[in-house]
Order: structure tokens, then C-alpha cells, then sequence
């Protein structure tokens, strides 16, 4: 907790891959960080942190049903990067389906 509270603090623009990926995570800032993390993703769908190859995407798409019909372009967007993965990590394969059966 201790860390979401610095990061809290942080410009948004200053915000790492890995900062996005606790952020969102947790909830905070979901009006903010989901649109930067959009963004990074479709640059870079597989966008790492500190855990794994794509878990800023596995964040963002494990985000509850009720945030995406609060941020339906957001949505669009991320179904857009999703739609364009050539091929889904194995790590990935879960998210991208339940989030695709929303």
C-alpha cells in the first residue's frame, strides 16, 4: 500500500509500465491510468512490468465489467489491441477471453 500511496503522488506521465500495471491492479487512478495505459498498449500490446511479458494487458483486461460500461471507448480500444495480437501468450489466453465474452 505504501507504494500505491507514492505512486499516487507521481506525475502521469512519469508513470512506468510496472506503475500502471500496480495502479490499475489495485483500482486507483482508473480514470486516469486506464487511458495512458490504452495508449501504451497500442504502441506495445505486450508491454511488461516486473512480473511477465503482457501484464499491463493482463491488468487491464482483468478490470471488473462495471469499469468497462464506465469507460466504453476504452474498451473498444483494448478490444482493438487484443484483435491484433498475432499470437496470445499462453500467460495471456484466460484474460483475453473472459474479457472478450463481456
Amino acid at each position: 500500500m505504501a507504494t500505491v500511496r507514492e505512486l499516487r503522488r507521481k506525475p502521469i506521465g512519469s508513470l512506468t509500465v510496472e506503475d500502471m500495471r500496480l495502479l490499475i491492479r489495485q483500482n486507483v487512478g482508473l480514470t486516469y491510468v486506464l487511458p495512458v495505459a490504452v495508449e501504451a498498449l497500442q504502441v506495445d500490446p505486450l508491454a511488461e512490468g516486473d512480473m511477465y511479458e503482457g501484464d499491463l494487458l493482463a491488468a487491464v483486461l482483468t478490470r471488473s465489467a462495471e469499469v468497462w460500461s464506465e469507460y466504453p471507448e476504452l474498451r473498444r480500444d483494448i478490444r482493438l489491441v487484443v484483435s491484433r495480437l498475432a499470437d496470445v501468450p499462453p500467460a495471456l489466453a484466460r484474460e483475453v477471453e473472459a474479457f472478450l465474452a463481456l
